[in-house]
């Protein structure tokens, strides 16, 4: 899968732009803050109908415009794709591909796959249990539209049961006939997610502990855990369990909105355990492992995003992942960095197929 050519309106910094790409290596370079990141961001936006980095699409409108649109023409097997994200102000996102705008934005996701190895990846480990969950739900919803179906269904359910719960405590009432009709729907569908990322890791671990084996050279043992309390329990049970406790604090207190991924080393966290370069490679792996097991079940390479990473991660990191860069593991690879010096050399012999853009103040200018 290529993507051939990136057109802006109004994004974030740049009042249009209109850029196309090499099919091996394309490198966009300038000061922090030029706009390097926004273009990465757009891409993101063409595969996942949503910002990587901003939760509000109203906040990638250039300010003081009313809209913004991305549009990019792919290639699939010699088909060309063109898929075009667009928002006007007080209405809603519109995905548009081949001219045909989708009914559920949903129908999208997995078409256009893409990787984004990024600065933030670290959160993964550093923040709370939703950002581990928000990462994973992605990533298999990208790979399974059942599952995502049903992960935005529980979702949906889920808000209805915690808006109830809230009118209960506000008006003084409480009707356990209607909460159960939402505890009935809520069940299945906590139960087939729970079945799913269990089923899912056991595919996906060992592809993991091969790439931070590669990624770190270290002898330490990683994995990662599934941790829910579903497996092995009575979801409805647990609901009516816990009914008088949701009732006070007026909000779901169990099911797989609750559910954690736990990273370890050596059978300890990450988050407490792992030096600042065990985490940087523990999630770099993830991300491999991600691209790979994006690649193998959808039988092509997904798009690289790399922001940053030769800020980031020290040298032995960046051979490692250049080795993989010259041994063709990626397909197209898009990345960010301040010093076009630097680029040069880490880049040198890795492929002949490389274009260079400058990125100044919203503008792109075409390099080599």
């Amino acid at each position: 899968m290529l993507l051939e050519n990136l057109s802006l309106l109004f994004f974030k910094n740049y009042d249009e732009a209109n850029i196309s790409f090499s099919p091996h290596i394309n490198c966009f370079i300038g000061d922090n803050g030029s706009g390097k990141t926004n273009l990465l961001d757009a891409i993101h936006y063409l595969s996942m109908t949503r910002s990587a980095f901003n939760s509000s699409d109203a906040l990638n409108i250039k300010q003081g415009e009313d809209y913004f649109m991305v549009k990019g023409r792919f290639m699939i097997d010699s088909e060309k794709h063109t898929v075009t994200c667009s928002l006007k102000q007080g209405q809603k996102k519109s995905m548009v591909h081949n001219k045909v705008a989708y009914e559920k934005m949903s129908d999208h996701i997995g078409r256009f796959p893409v990787v984004l190895i990024s600065p933030y990846d670290t959160d993964l480990i550093r923040e709370g249990s939703e950002e581990r969950r928000k990462y994973f739900d992605s990533l298999i919803s990208q790979l399974n539209h059942t599952y995502l179906e049903q992960l935005i269904q529980y979702n949906y359910i889920l808000k209805q049961r915690n808006s109830l719960l809230k009118q209960f405590a506000e008006r003084r009432y409480f009707d356990r006939d209607y909460l159960h009709i939402l505890n009935e729907q809520l069940v299945p569908l906590g139960e087939q997610l729970a079945q799913e990322r269990m089923a899912f890791l056991e595919t996906f671990v060992p592809v993991f502990q091969k790439h931070y084996r590669h990624i770190s050279d270290s002898s330490e043992t990683v994995t990662l855990t599934y941790k829910s309390q579903l497996p092995g329990s009575n979801f409805a049970q647990l609901l009516e369990q816990a009914e008088q406790k949701d009732r006070t604090l007026q909000r779901t207190t169990v099911g797989t909105h609750k559910d954690d991924f736990v990273f370890l080393m050596d059978g300890n966290p990450v988050k407490n355990f792992g030096s600042q370069g065990q985490q940087k490679s523990y999630v770099i792996a993830l991300k491999l492992a991600h691209f790979e097991v994006m690649d193998e079940r959808q039988h092509h390479k997904p798009l690289l995003l790399l922001d940053d990473i030769f800020d980031r991660l020290d040298e032995k990191r960046i051979t490692k992942l250049m080795q993989m860069v010259a041994a063709h593991t990626f397909g197209q690879i898009f990345l960010t960095d301040t010093h076009l010096e630097r680029t040069d050399k880490i880049l040198e012999n890795l492929s002949d197929q490389i274009r260079r853009f400058e990125v100044k103040e919203g503008t792109v200018t075409l390099i080599s």
